[in-house]
């Protein structure tokens, strides 16, 4: 039987996706994989069919929309309005096309033309979401990039959270009236709320994400199945441990590690210079993982704190482009990092603290539910400077709470095996 995951995004929408993708083969089925042209070479590395699916995003395009993509105030809006929305017809002929000859397909969160497919096709569809705010829950409501005030008003409870959302759709209603007309041009019902209660699948929608962030809510949409996290961090393609790295790890105390992930490092503006200098006045060894396409950072010798890209493995800072976080993170005293959804859970699997400085999208999110359950603390971007992340580090680092609470989230993120329960349920569906 033959399987199409489709997803768009960075690699922490495309890493889950991934991971299904190796254990479904493991357990015999067919996978193809249909995503943006920008990742063909990675998943054919791993063996996988590849199926472009518009819109394409190369990386200098990329690099000049970072800065606005990652805004809390317009980053949803644009990533929306100006990539998605547009190419409404060119996701739907290539995803039409990728699943002509498939059994089931599984979609990521902003496939919006997935339950068009669906209907059209008459194919089975599982959808998925990555992260607790996409549930839009009333009952354990998420903290929004563009009103991320709003988490103070938790303790209104579930009515109050309700008539918010309602307000809320009706804001942006028109931003997705493409979607509408799209959709009469295809022959299908125009009222379409592809956000809030239309991206679920009727078969089954898959929570990727562990209950350590959220627990099951009694307004999420049924059939839903939550997992936990489903880990995959390149090691099987281009995701090699560089040289000197492991040394490095196991050469002094456990390093403070900082990281920007995939898609914000591409803005990372002065992070990596603060962090070294934060990491020099606690007197703390720092690994700074700076991103693939950015040049290392510019740091100043001063006595024994230097900065070595590669093979030094005698500086108290290092600083390398990439490594997996898999084999990072767990050697790490703390990890400091911008609170996407993969990085989220691979700190949280490693049993370490973290410091987040989120930016947009479902990072306030993720930053504000470490938060509350004891792991972390969250310092704004407008405030990341040497003092202020010497100040929340040291608190971190020092008072024992954090580290015994990361342990604790850590067992259960881990006895989870989201990647197993994931496929459990998809081939349940198979079976039907």
């Amino acid at each position: 039987m033959k399987i199409v995951l489709a997803t768009f995004g960075s690699l922490g929408d495309m890493h889950p996706i991934i991971a299904l993708a190796l254990e479904l083969r493991h357990r015999g089925y067919e996978i193809a994989i249909a995503t943006m042209e920008f990742y063909r070479e990675k998943i054919e590395m791993l063996g996988f069919e590849f199926r472009p699916m518009r819109p394409h995003i190369d990386f200098e395009e990329a690099k000049e929309m970072m800065p606005d993509l990652m805004d809390a105030k317009k980053g949803p809006e644009k990533m929306l309005r100006e990539i998605v929305l547009p190419n409404l017809r060119e996701m739907y002929d290539d995803l039409t096309e990728a699943v002509a000859d498939a059994d089931l397909f599984i979609t990521g969160e902003v496939v919006y033309v997935a339950p068009s497919v669906a209907e059209k096709t008459g194919k089975k569809w599982i959808s998925s979401g990555l992260s607790p705010v996409t549930t839009f829950s009333a009952t354990d409501p998420g903290v929004f990039p563009t009103a991320q005030w709003l988490q103070h008003l938790r303790p209104l409870g579930a009515g109050f959270h309700r008539a918010l959302f309602s307000v809320l759709r009706l804001t942006i209603r028109h931003w997705f009236e493409p979607l509408r007309k799209f959709r009469r041009e295809i022959g299908l019902n125009e009222n379409h709320d592809p956000v809030f209660e239309d991206k679920y699948s009727d078969t089954l929608h898959l929570a990727l994400f562990s209950k350590a962030l959220a627990k099951p809510q009694p307004d999420w949409h049924q059939p839903t199945i939550q997992t936990g996290f489903c880990f995959y961090d390149g090691q099987n393609d281009m995701g090699v441990m560089p040289d000197g790295l492991a040394e490095f790890l196991d050469a002094g105390d456990a390093p403070v590690v900082f990281t920007l992930g995939s898609a914000a490092v591409m803005d990372a503006r002065d992070f990596f210079e603060e962090s070294a200098k934060a990491a020099q006045m606690l007197g703390r060894r720092a690994l700074l993982l700076y991103g693939v396409y950015n040049d290392p950072p510019e740091l100043v010798d001063s006595g024994e704190w230097r900065i070595e890209s590669g093979k030094n493995i005698k500086s108290n800072i290092a600083a390398f482009d990439y490594a997996p976080y898999s084999l990072v993170f767990p050697k790490a005293a703390c990890v400091v990092h911008q609170g996407g959804v993969g990085t989220t859970a691979q700190v949280l699997r490693a049993g370490v603290p973290h410091l987040i400085m989120p930016y947009s999208h479902d990072q306030p999110d993720n930053a504000a539910r470490c938060e509350r359950i004891g792991v972390a603390r969250v310092i704004s971007r407008e405030s990341y400077t040497a003092e202020n992340a010497a100040r929340h580090l040291r608190r971190l680092l020092t008072d024992l709470s954090y580290k015994a609470m990361a342990v604790e989230i850590g067992k259960i993120v881990a006895a989870e095996h989201g990647t197993l329960a994931a496929c459990d349920a998809i081939e349940n569906i198979l079976r039907k």
